[in-house]
Parts: structure tokens; sequence; C-alpha cells
């Protein structure tokens, strides 16, 4: 008990950059808890938020009661003997410590010293502007071996629109955190994974920063690069994240999925895992589409001859009208749909995202889209996948 006092004693002041307490005994009530330095009445105090799954509630406290506070988080209770939360990261310009709380109460403290190197600057504002989930400034190991940072937490300049993109992504993750279930472990898939930026966020986000009970599957064509993503799960003791070998097109390692994400799964890959994630009922899909050539073959319409002429502005075209209808397949099957910018369109003209969360409530759009399908004499995977041999959309 001394040492972690003795932790919040030396962290506790002006020097810290946040504290995070992590993995809750009980899921019930305050899921995460964060502490950070504030300046308030040119007083030096400590904004505690607590977060629940729907709610943050902040309150300030001095030194001294901030660590009573934190401590008291992280001891066992005398009553049922185990600790409010097992795990505590404490970063500060000089140093960074991992507290780890065991079954039975024993607490250990890894602490390490941070590097020379220029530290970021902390802004005590009371109100700060909006940060980003994964900060700027604040070392991650995962980005740093997948090349986005630098040791001390700098983002690599040529990387920074990918460090960009994987917060961008986790915010669309914090908006459907409300529609996953609770009380189980929720079972994660990221088909076509590559290196896996999105996976290992996914992972440190809901694992680690959050707490949730996760199991993630990434699965990819390329061995190599599945071999290295698992030889870094290991490293970062990441035990219910695994990376595998295979088509999406026939993964059957599973029968019920909570969560299916796709990045850039090259042309009908995509229709494949979305036609996946509607037969486990999958209760929330996010995917970045990608080379959308299918429908580029087979477009056709006197009406618009002369734009489709222009080989671009067909691609363009054909690549909007897939995603559009993609969109439109998974609201007649019971899906809530947006078509969202994931990053920026002056970065790339690509990074569209189709986010679908399921509520039950089927469209009645066949006809519209048979329609569409005819005015354009296209016939797209994910119809295919997804409609029954009557030719009404598959439920």
């Amino acid at each position: 008990m001394s040492d972690l006092q003795s932790l919040f004693t030396d962290c506790l002041n002006e020097t810290l950059i946040r504290v995070i307490l992590s993995n809750p005994s009980s899921k019930d009530g305050v899921i995460k808890i964060c502490a950070r330095p504030v300046l308030k009445n040119k007083t030096l105090l400590f904004q505690i938020e607590e977060y629940t799954k729907t709610q943050v509630f902040h309150k300030n406290l001095t030194a001294g009661d901030a660590g009573s506070y934190l401590t008291g988080k992280l001891s066992s209770d005398t009553s049922s003997q185990t600790a409010s939360f097992k795990n505590a990261l404490v970063e500060t310009q000089s140093f960074t410590a991992n507290v780890l709380v065991s079954k039975k109460g024993t607490i250990t403290i890894k602490k390490k010293m941070n590097a020379s190197a220029k530290q970021p600057k902390i802004s005590l504002s009371h109100n700060r502007k909006k940060k980003y989930i994964l900060e700027e400034g604040i070392p991650v190991p995962f980005l740093i071996d997948l090349g986005v940072m630098t040791q001390n937490g700098s983002i690599v300049n040529a990387h920074y629109d990918k460090f960009r993109q994987i917060n961008r992504f986790l915010e669309y993750i914090e908006d459907i955190l409300p529609s996953l279930p609770t009380g189980r472990e929720l079972r994660i898939l990221d088909f076509g994974c590559g290196k896996s930026y999105l996976t290992f966020a996914i992972y440190y986000y809901l694992k680690v920063l959050k707490g949730y009970p996760v199991r993630i599957t990434g699965l990819d064509l390329k061995e190599d690069v599945i071999r290295h993503c698992n030889e870094l799960a290991v490293k970062y003791g990441y035990d219910k994240l695994e990376f595998l070998c295979g088509d999406i097109a026939y993964y059957d390692g599973c029968s019920q999925v909570d969560m299916v994400v796709t990045l850039h799964a090259c042309d009908t890959a995509t229709d494949y895992a979305l036609a996946k994630a509607v037969g486990w009922g999958a209760k929330v899909i996010l995917s970045v589409p990608c080379c959308q050539h299918e429908l580029n073959k087979q477009m056709k319409n006197d009406l618009l001859s002369p734009v489709l002429h222009y080989g671009i502005l067909k691609e363009r075209m054909a690549a909007l009208m897939t995603d559009g209808l993609r969109a439109q397949i998974l609201e007649a099957n019971g899906y809530r749909t947006q078509i969202l910018e994931f990053i920026d369109m002056a970065h790339t003209p690509k990074n569209l995202l189709i986010r679908a969360v399921y509520n039950g409530h089927c469209a009645d759009n066949k006809a519209q889209i048979d329609e569409l399908l005819a005015a354009f004499d296209v016939n797209p995977t994910l119809y295919r996948l997804l409609c029954k041999k009557d030719n009404t959309i598959s439920k």
C-alpha cells in the first residue's frame, strides 16, 4: 500500500499527464476513471472523470484528496477483498508507471523513466479543446511498432493521416457502444485486417482503455503480415487478440459475432464480409469499401451513356452506386445504415464508411432496389448473397 501511496504522491503535481484506471471488478457502475491536472482560480487541482457505460461524471480534487481517492480505487475493499479497478496507467513528464492488482489484492508497480527527449506541453486549462482518443505525445506501443508513432509519442509525418484515421474510427466505435451486448465477452471480427492498425486500436481502446471484455480476430490472406501481427499481440500481452490467414468468403470459425469490421477489403470481398455479418446477426457493421470494380464492368444506361463514356466518371459513379446499394440492402435486412466520411476527402476520395447498427426493422425497399438494378443492368454480389431463391431479401 505504501508504494501505491508514494506513486501518487510523486505524480500528483503539474508534471502529471494523466492517470487512467481500467479493468473494473464490476461492469455495472463506473468502468473507467481518468485524472489530469487543471488550473482553476490559480489553484492546481486534479479533475477526476468517472465513466459509466452511458455517462461521464466530473469532480475536482486537491492533490491529497485525489491521491486518497485513486489509492482507494486500486486497494482491496475490506468486505469484498476486491479492488474496484485492477489496472492503472500513470503518465508524467518524467516517468510512466503501470499498476496491476492481482485477484488476491497484491499490487505490482512497474515504473519506467522517460528518455530525456522534449516532453509534450501540458495544458492545465479547465475546459480544454476536444482531443483525439489516442493522444499525440503519449506513446502507444502498437502505434510505435507499426511506424505511426516515435518512441516519445510524436506522430511520424508520413503517417499523420493514418493517426487521424485511427482516431476517427475509434470515435465511430464510441458512438455505437450502447448498441453492443453487455454482461458477456464481445466477439469482434476484422476482415481484411492487413497491417492491423485498426485491429490493434480497437483492442487497445475497448480492452485497455475502456475495460470491455472482448475477443477480436483479424483475418487476411497475407501469411507474413498475419505472422507479424500475432507476434505483436503476444509482445503486448493481448491474449484476446488473434490473427488468422484465410479468405473472407470461406471463413466459418465462429457462429456468433457482435461486430464486424472491414477496412479496404478489395472489391467483392467487402460484400462477402457484409453477408457474413448479416448471417451472424452482428449488432454492428463498420465497413470501408475499396476497389469497387464489379459494377463498373456491368453498368449500362442509355440515358447516361454520354456521361458513362468517360472512364473516370463511370468509375466514380460505379463506386457510389455500389456503396449506396450495399447500404440499401443492409437496410432491407434490419440495419439502420449510414454512409459517413471516414477522413477528409482531401486526403483520399475512397474513404467512405458504411456504419450499420441492427434494429430489426427491415426496410420495405426491395422494389426500389430491383428498379435501380434493372435501370443500370447490374447484379451486385451482395444482392445475390442476401436474396432467397424466391427472390426476396434474406432475413
